[in-house]
């Protein structure tokens, strides 16, 4: 870049900051904002520089011989728009570094709550509120979190499996805590049926829509390697797609089978592991052969 080569040639000719903006007239700060590929100079400068440094306008601009009789404000423009682009793109990383900022700290105050609160019900409505929001950031950042450029098909997906994900926490606090409330009651053959009920919905609607979600490290299905490399996590949410339905209707199958709650939640949790697991091997695997 222009601002490293300037940089790389003022140390080597020993000048100091102070000392090149004085001969460049021009004040330190804007000598240091080139330097540091903030802003470029003008064409003028640009020659004053090159002249100072005793270094030809093309090797401080990386050009090739080839390119040495482009015209050199339209290589500035050029330039400066990459910087431009540059420093875009660092904001938007500062930007999203700060908001997963604020979702750490909120899941980490939702476990102190969980920890130092007493009362059941002002815990769960605590923990709802740091909950919500979190998910309220997530939402409103969507496009931020992203690796990838987002289709308006992808940008609904995730916004649909947003919204699910919050609704379906505080429908989720609110059954638990008018259970703690003792103002619901239910049977075993209720909690059965609920049982079973939120794991097939919450598999078949996560099936429907993984394969539309967008390569990012804040939805889906988040392993190590699937947030590595955005082909193996295409390939694990295509799978999570192709597996959902079948294994839904065995999961019902066996839950259906038998009567005894805790063999039904022993089933749930070998259902969630495969919905799991099937499609993190598989994608381990790719992702191994892939890079190794």
């Amino acid at each position: 870049m222009l601002g490293d080569n300037i940089k790389k040639y003022r140390r080597e000719r020993g000048y100091t900051q102070e000392e090149l903006s004085a001969e460049l007239h021009v004040v330190r700060q804007t000598l240091s904002k080139w330097e540091n590929n903030v802003s470029v100079p003008d064409a003028e400068v640009l020659i004053r520089i090159s002249r100072a440094l005793d270094v030809p306008v093309g090797v401080l601009l990386d050009l090739t011989p080839e390119e040495e009789t482009v015209d050199l404000t339209d290589e500035l423009a050029r330039v400066n728009e990459e910087l431009a682009e540059r420093n875009q793109q660092l904001q938007r990383n500062t930007l999203a570094s700060q908001k997963r900022g604020q979702i750490v700290f909120l899941s980490f105050a939702a476990l102190m709550v969980v920890i130092l609160v007493d009362n059941p019900l002002a815990s769960l409505l605590l923990v709802g509120a740091c909950i919500a929001l979190s998910l309220l950031i997530l939402y409103r950042n969507l496009s931020l979190f992203s690796e990838s450029a987002v289709s308006v098909s992808q940008m609904k997906a995730l916004k649909v499996v947003t919204i699910f994900n919050a609704v379906f926490l505080i429908v989720l606090l609110a059954v638990c805590g008018l259970l703690q409330a003792q103002v619901i009651t239910l049977t075993a053959q209720q909690e059965q049926w609920l049982l079973m009920g939120v794991f097939s919905g919450l598999f078949l609607f996560f099936g429907a829509l993984s394969p539309r979600l967008p390569y990012q490290r804040h939805t889906g299905l988040r392993l190590p390697w699937t947030v590595r490399d955005e082909d193996t996590w295409n390939l694990a949410h295509r799978i999570i797609g192709v597996i959902s339905l079948p294994l839904t209707l065995l999961y019902l199958a066996a839950a259906f089978s038998v009567s005894d709650m805790e063999l039904i939640g022993t089933i749930s949790v070998i259902a969630l592991m495969l919905y799991i697991g099937i499609p993190g091997v598989i994608s381990l695997v790719f992702f191994w052969r892939k890079y190794h």
